[in-house]
């Protein structure tokens, strides 16, 4: 009969779900840690899936030097500057929104979130229009591409590959910066319902993690891109 009842409370224990502590979890730092344990191990999935396309690029950077530096100086500097600072801010403006969440200040959280947000949407902005001046300058792989007028074959099909790896690593970057407007949105919602406090903001700790991480890529992406041979 004991051993009844105790198996009873045990599996009571193990559904019930109270706030925002689900059953499987006995207490709020457990359930913390093990999210932030899931955050950690898809976050190194992402770095190895960038890193195979940063050793891509290093890898065919080295083998044509020339032709790969001359299409880099074809990007504005300007714009990819102007970038780099949106995203260093726009992490300052996200650590500050999980500081506020940390600290009970559930007023800041949402405007915090939403500079985030904001600075965010400039950084995709200003990469659209760096997009259309490759498009109209004909720098867009495919049939059109046309780097140097009268340059041979091998030149524009060097400049060519440079550009594909242009717009796949800076279109990935992007995708990644959508999908985290995304997750904003939803934190500045729950935020606005008064959800998250002290002794709950898993959620903006952790999409704080990503955003981070997003931004981190950019940092790495700006000098080889950019910067490398620019002189």
């Amino acid at each position: 009969m004991v051993w009844q009842v105790t198996e009873q409370v045990e599996e009571e224990r193990r559904v019930h779900r109270t706030g925002e502590l689900f059953g499987q979890f006995e207490t709020m730092d457990q359930q913390r840690e093990s999210a932030s344990l899931g955050m950690w191990v898809f976050l190194v999935t992402e770095v190895l899936f960038f890193g195979g396309m940063f050793m891509t690029y290093t890898l065919n950077r080295s083998t044509y030097p020339g032709i790969f530096a001359e299409a880099s100086r074809s990007i504005r500097l300007s714009l990819g500057a102007i970038n780099t600072v949106v995203l260093i801010g726009s992490s300052l403006t996200m650590a500050m929104a999980v500081w506020a969440s940390q600290a009970g200040k559930k007023k800041l959280i949402p405007l915090f979130l939403i500079g985030t947000l904001a600075l965010g949407t400039v950084f995709l902005g200003i990469k659209a229009v760096e997009y259309h001046d490759k498009y109209v300058e004909h720098h867009i792989p495919g049939p059109s591409f046309s780097f140097e007028p009268g340059a041979d074959v091998a030149t524009n099909a060097h400049a060519q590959l440079f550009f594909s790896l242009y717009f796949a690593m800076t279109g990935l970057h992007a995708l990644h910066m959508i999908i985290g407007a995304g997750l904003l949105l939803w934190l500045l919602r729950e935020s606005l319902r008064g959800r998250f406090t002290p002794q709950y903001n898993t959620p903006v700790e952790l999409v704080g993690l990503y955003w981070h991480f997003v931004d981190i890529v950019w940092i790495f992406l700006f000098p080889l891109l950019y910067l490398i041979d620019r002189h």
